[in-house]
């Protein structure tokens, strides 16, 4: 798998996670 793919795919996940856990800092 390609290391960027991967890398953004995670970070994009994290973010959405974050998003969804602390909605108030958006």
């Amino acid at each position: 798998m390609n290391i960027v793919l991967l890398i953004i795919a995670t970070a994009t996940s994290g973010y959405l996670f974050y998003a969804l856990l602390c909605p108030e800092r958006f």
